[in-house]
């Protein structure tokens, strides 16, 4: 059963309000997964594959160059990729460290307690 034209305008106000009020809850129930770091792991990934082609014709051709120029690229490749993972494991962190205050602070909470009795 088709939506009327007053639902779909409404539909299209909701869509639009939860945009404005939390952009990452609306990609994520959208379906959108335009994320900015896939470009990048994808670019990683073809630099360190190029790398390998351009390793392995050095030395097939017994180039010296050309293999440490390989060698090069695809080590790029690889730091780019964990440069990528890297920077999301720290934007996790921050995320569960504003979430709870954690164990030691409990622990030193509990301490600071005790001694002050």
């Amino acid at each position: 059963m088709p939506l009327s034209d007053h639902e779909k305008r409404m539909l299209q106000e909701m869509e639009a309000a939860l945009l404005t009020e939390d952009p990452r809850l609306f990609s994520a129930l959208s379906g959108s997964t335009s994320s900015p770091k896939r470009p990048r792991i994808m670019a990683s990934l073809a630099l360190f594959i190029t790398g390998i082609a351009v390793l392995f014709t050095g030395l097939i051709a017994k180039v010296t160059p050309v293999g440490v120029l390989g060698f090069i690229i695809s080590l790029a490749g690889i730091i780019l990729a964990l440069s990528s993972f890297g920077a999301k494991a720290k934007r996790l962190q921050k995320t569960s460290a504003r979430k709870s205050p954690g164990i030691n602070s409990k622990l030193q909470s509990r301490w600071d307690e005790r001694n002050n009795q």
